[in-house]
């Protein structure tokens, strides 16, 4: 039983350290249609880009989840719009906040904000856009990645020795 349980472990850390050393995925193009937004807060960073698009939420979601999937190993995350200041940028207008997120690596914030007031309505060169949604890039290093692992290991070996004298 003991050398069972040593090579599941040993196939578990073996995968896990495949699945860190994976090539992160390029930032996400934008989706068809969408323009991209030339509003100075809006270049300021190569990790953060905001596009104007007629998607709606689940039409966006489904768009990221697909182009920033690796091994389909994946959560959606949904926070509060009040967080886009923090997460996002500050002034950011938003109606909703999500991020995918890939375990123990890297993962993308969108923030969404569709405009209510006649005054916040979206028009550019004679074209009405139903949203304005800004996408956040968050990347992570390999060296990193293993890091935590090994922390993790360390601390499960630790709470198995524990256990074992229970």
């Amino acid at each position: 039983m003991k050398l069972v349980s040593q090579i599941i472990i040993s196939l578990v850390l073996i995968i896990s350290v495949i699945y860190l050393l994976l090539p992160a995925p390029q930032f996400p193009k934008p989706p068809p249609g969408a323009l991209r937004s030339n509003e100075p807060g809006d270049l300021e960073s190569p990790y953060r880009y905001a596009y104007y698009t007629n998607y709606s939420r689940s039409g966006i979601l489904a768009y990221y989840s697909q182009a920033f999937r690796i091994w389909g190993v994946q959560y959606l995350l949904n926070y509060p719009p009040e967080n886009a200041y923090s997460l996002i940028r500050d002034q950011t207008k938003s109606s909703w906040l999500q991020e995918i997120v890939h375990p123990l690596r890297e993962s993308i914030y969108i923030n969404g904000f569709y405009p209510t007031k006649p005054t916040e309505q979206i028009y550019i060169a004679g074209v009405h856009y139903l949203n304005k949604i800004t996408v956040r890039y968050i990347p992570s290093n390999p060296v990193t990645r293993l890091e935590v692992l090994l922390l993790i290991s360390v601390c499960c070996y630790w709470l198995y020795r524990e256990y074992v004298k229970i």
